[in-house]
């Protein structure tokens, strides 16, 4: 099974970035542990501060992976493309976000791509990633 993961601007710097907030750990070495823990698992990663380059990579690989796990971080409230793409590709999109985006700023309350993706998990830290994760593996068997 083949599995993306996309992460959206800002990502780029979890670890350093308001770690109260993201947490302390870098994505790549949370990554590394997310590939020992699903070892059966194809798992790629892509980062990107460009709201085109998350177009590309999901028009990319959303006709030959089994499911995409995107957080498209603050375009998540902004991209009408974004939500675009993921309505015309067929590969199974799961949102993810690691703080809970209902407990912050209203401006975040509003996700333009739920509604396009199979289903959204916010507010458990780098661990929504496995969530989602097993998610698509559930719905794959």
């Amino acid at each position: 099974m083949k599995i993306q993961i996309i992460n959206g601007p800002n990502l780029n710097l979890l670890g350093s970035r308001e770690p109260e907030v993201y947490g302390a750990q870098s994505f790549d070495i949370f990554f590394a542990t997310l590939q020992k823990s699903f070892v059966d698992v194809s798992l790629d990663y892509f980062q990107s501060n460009i709201e085109g380059e998350i177009i590309n990579k999901l028009q990319e690989v959303g006709f030959s992976y089994e499911g995409i796990i995107l957080n498209a971080g603050g375009y998540t409230h902004t991209s009408v493309a974004i939500h675009d793409a993921i309505a015309t590709i067929t590969t199974p999109v799961v949102e993810v976000h690691i703080s809970n985006l209902y407990a912050r700023e209203e401006f975040r309350h509003t996700s333009l791509i739920t509604s396009k993706c199979t289903g959204l998990i916010s507010g458990f830290g780098l661990q929504g990633y496995a969530l989602a994760l097993i998610s698509l593996l559930n719905k794959t068997q």
